[in-house]
């Protein structure tokens, strides 16, 4: 789901997004489109809109389940601890926090106040989550298909349940795919199920949960798109990716590989499967939280 607004909107800018987006109001816009469809817009919407200004809200797979782009606002995009928020003009300036006497203004206070919470939900969702990975027929959610499901929770640190199940596929697979997972049609054949079946007990296996994933809009990507296959709702989970942690906590790497980091870290290199890389994903997650801030 993506929320466009716009201010100043011109009739060929208005006639690209109507293509794509539903106009409930004036200079508003709803709908559902792929993340290459999303980037081309907000880049036709930076190229039009000129004086004006600009909006777009979309999902995402991070902690917030969300993330936005703004073209020409006076309000400012900050991170704070991971948390993207909107600085107000009036708070960017420091003496808008103190008041004379040297005070915290309500507005540090209550941005302290935020932070101290985010390490407490930080602290617990490294001890309480579910991984997720899938393999997939390709690179393309829009014209692939996932394979296989892999899933694993953990509680307070350890794992105490695993999914695994193959998907049979109508499509055939690449070479490349064969040697990379092992997995082959023939053995989709004779060990997986329907794409539904097994969307139906991953969905209801992840639940709720807190999900962490390495790359994680690539897997989160191909469920959305299964899950508008079927009318299903698509997951709201809040959604941890271990890669942005991986660049953060180590520095010059050739690539960002879920293989390479692991290597990097000393850990085993296991089979490109669904759920020994879930199990990977765990491993490469609590090494690099050993590694401090």
């Amino acid at each position: 789901m993506i929320v466009v607004t716009v201010t100043n909107c011109p009739p060929s800018l208005r006639g690209d997004l109507t293509k794509w987006l539903f106009e409930i109001n004036t200079g508003v816009y709803v709908g559902r489109v792929s993340a290459r469809v999303r980037e081309e817009l907000w880049k036709r919407i930076c190229n039009h809109v000129k004086d004006g200004q600009a909006t777009m809200v979309f999902n995402a797979a991070n902690e917030q389940g969300m993330d936005f782009y703004t073209w020409h606002s006076a309000w400012e995009p900050v991170d704070l601890d991971g948390i993207k928020l909107m600085l107000h003009p009036l708070l960017g300036n420091q003496s808008a926090n103190v008041d004379d006497s040297g005070t915290k203004s309500n507005a540090e206070i209550h941005l302290m106040a935020r932070k101290r919470a985010l390490k407490q939900n930080q602290f617990d969702a490294m001890r309480n989550y579910t991984v997720i990975d899938l393999e997939t027929t390709g690179l393309d959610p829009l014209e692939n298909r996932i394979m296989e499901f892999g899933a694993v929770q953990v509680r307070n640190g350890r794992v105490t349940e695993t999914y695994s199940q193959l998907i049979r596929i109508t499509e055939p697979l690449s070479q490349e795919i064969e040697k990379l997972t092992g997995i082959t049609v023939e053995l989709l054949e004779k060990e997986g199920v329907s794409e539904k079946d097994g969307l139906d007990a991953f969905l209801e296996f992840i639940g709720e949960d807190q999900l962490l994933l390495y790359n994680a809009s690539f897997d989160m990507n191909f469920l959305i798109q299964a899950c508008l296959r079927y009318g299903y709702p698509t997951p709201e989970n809040h959604c941890m990716d271990v890669l942005p942690l991986a660049k953060k906590k180590i520095r010059l790497m050739p690539n960002y590989k879920l293989s390479t980091v692991a290597n990097h870290l000393g850990l085993e290199k296991q089979e490109h499967r669904a759920l020994a890389d879930c199990l990977l994903t765990k491993a490469v997650f609590v090494k690099l939280n050993e590694k401090g801030s």
